[in-house]
């Protein structure tokens, strides 16, 4: 074994509906913008604007159900309900007929953004990092096997804060479909087993405060519950 300065950090997973395997996290993707009335929303033109990449570091995995903080360094935090995608397999420049051979499965995620933080970045033209990576960005349901549901193109994806409906949209409305996503983050990137994909968010995104509690739901691939404390 090797001998290290101190003993390495636990590796990220996620569980797997309906087995006792875990699925070992590798990187985090996330796509900007990827449904059209989002876009809008946030002052873009949704026709005109290829799919752009951000990332998240797999530590910032919370599980469904959690009660996590209000986070450090922001007054506006919002949440972005969103379908995960995980990665059996990987590589570069994967053509868009085979990107779906490459899935293990799929996961209700949330990418809980520092807006904030995030619009202070984009006015000075610096990277994101510091309003979508930080800890306990990334809440995230238990993965279900395409094995059992197939590969999702449609269906109701929803968010209630409290109750109340925040979000609602059906993953057809999505610009770039699962198959373009991964083929063109293969031409950036070298794909690999344990990449997880969050695949963009419909519009209705909005403030959390202390105290809330959401239920995020995606038809056909599941729930996730989060508390802020």
């Amino acid at each position: 074994m090797p001998d290290y300065v101190f003993a390495p950090p636990a590796v990220p997973f996620l569980p797997v509906t309906g087995s006792d395997l875990l699925f070992p996290v590798h990187r985090i993707y996330c796509v900007g913008r990827n449904f059209a009335d989002h876009a809008v929303e946030m002052g873009h033109d949704p026709t005109r604007e290829p799919p752009f990449f951000f990332q998240k570091n797999p530590d910032t995995l919370v599980p469904s159900g959690a009660t996590m903080g209000y986070p450090r360094g922001t007054s506006d935090l919002h949440h972005e309900i969103e379908l995960v995608v995980a990665l059996k397999a990987g590589g570069e420049d994967i053509p868009e007929d085979k990107a779906l051979d490459c899935v293990f499965g799929y996961a209700v995620g949330l990418d809980l953004t520092r807006r904030d933080l995030q619009g202070e970045a984009k006015k000075l033209g610096r990277p994101w990092e510091v309003g979508k990576a930080f800890e306990e960005a990334a809440p995230c349901s238990a993965l279900v096997p395409a094995s059992a549901i197939g590969h999702p193109d449609h269906g109701r994806i929803a968010l209630t804060v409290n109750g109340a409906a925040r979000q609602e949209g059906d993953l057809n409305q999505m610009i770039w479909k699962v198959p373009q996503v991964i083929a063109v983050l293969s031409t950036l990137f070298r794909l690999a087993p344990g990449d997880l994909i969050f695949t963009g968010t419909p519009a209705g995104v909005g403030p959390l405060q202390r105290g809330d509690r959401l239920d995020g739901s995606i038809a056909g691939v599941g729930d996730l519950q989060l508390a802020i404390a």
